[in-house]
């Protein structure tokens, strides 16, 4: 992992002797907050198979504890009404193509969260420059919650064809575990189903057929009935199975050739920021994991997008609109929000 990093990064290095650090840093925002609330509320579940009784479920409060680093010129839209970061902010800008202005941004956020019970370690860093005719972008992403985790950099020719609209081309390439490949496979039978007590056999498990009793690697009984080891403890044993053998895998090198779009107009009563990326064509490496096994051999199309609208019709009505889309090796991860305000006079 050091050594990609360092890959990634070495072009900047030189880049970067040229440059202060107080320089580099002047207008960045150095944050760290604690936010946390109620979670989902406590939920009853009654049994009567030995009389009536009642096991009370409880999830822990959520919370999430961020560190960043961001220097980012703000758009025209875009007035911060707080007077800190918090930690809790949505910045569909950030995946932009293109910032505000011309030159270096960057953006370093780690979240440590636990939503409804379950922890995630989300990151999200990138560097951004841009020039007049080229730009270029390095990023790495990790959202637990959608469940992708990638390295991407790209390097663009851009050219500006009216004021505030450019497309660019170029190569993107992309660091990623195997996605599409599915450790169960060789566990289908013929009719699609999964030979699960022989897989759990291989991983350790015990199943004394006479008495009834299912046991761990660890020798403790995790069951006592068919339908406890099927309905409880095979799924675990399936999640394991599938996360260990993904884990044993190295990450995948993905080269691509990427086309996009920018488009920023701004005034005080409308604004549209939009933009695109299309990676049609992918160079098959012959990787034994390459997702060009998992898609028939085939080309297919990863893109991400995002806009963010506004108009203010008159004096008391306005509507917006805002959200981003990613797709990358068919696994969907989106947010978006739109709606009306009235302003009583």
């Amino acid at each position: 992992m050091k050594k990609i990093l360092i890959l990634i990064l070495l072009p900047f290095f030189s880049f970067s002797q040229e440059i202060d650090i107080k320089k580099l840093f002047k207008f960045s925002t150095f944050y760290g907050a604690v936010n946390g609330g109620t979670s989902i509320s406590d939920v009853d579940i009654f049994s009567v198979k030995d009389g009536l009784t009642t096991q009370t479920i409880q999830t822990p409060y959520d919370y999430n504890i961020t560190l960043g680093v961001r220097k980012i010129a703000r758009f025209g839209y875009e007035n911060k009404a707080n007077t800190f970061y918090d930690g809790t902010e949505s910045n569909y800008s950030d995946a932009a193509t293109i910032g505000k202005i011309e030159g270096l941004e960057f953006l370093s956020e780690v979240n440590y969260k636990r939503q409804e019970g379950i922890e995630y370690l989300d990151q999200h860093h990138f560097i951004r420059y841009v020039a007049d005719k080229w730009n270029t972008k390095i990023e790495y992403l990790k959202d637990g919650f959608a469940d992708v985790e990638y390295y991407e950099a790209s390097q663009r020719y851009r050219h500006t064809v009216r004021k505030g609209f450019s497309i660019n081309i170029g190569a993107s390439q992309r660091i990623a575990e195997p996605y599409g490949y599915d450790p169960l496979n060789e566990w289908k039978l013929s009719n699609g189903n999964i030979h699960y007590t022989y897989l759990a056999l291989q991983e350790g498990y015990n199943v004394d057929v006479f008495e009834g009793i299912y046991t761990n690697p660890d020798g403790e009984i995790v069951a006592t009935s068919v339908e406890v080891w099927e309905e409880v403890v095979i799924p675990v044993v399936l999640s394991d199975y599938t996360t260990r053998k993904r884990n044993e895998l190295k990450s995948q090198w993905n080269h691509s050739l990427v086309v996009g779009f920018d488009y920023y107009y701004y005034d005080k009563n409308y604004w549209l920021h939009s933009w695109g990326n299309l990676m049609p064509y992918h160079y098959d490496m012959g990787n034994e994991y390459s997702y060009h096994n998992y898609n028939d051999g085939e080309q297919w199309y990863d893109y991400s997008g995002g806009i963010i609208f506004g108009k203010k019709i008159n004096k008391q009505i306005g509507v917006f609109a805002e959200g981003k889309y990613n797709k990358y090796w068919n696994r969907e991860w989106y947010d978006f929000k739109f709606g009306i305000n009235y302003i009583i006079r």
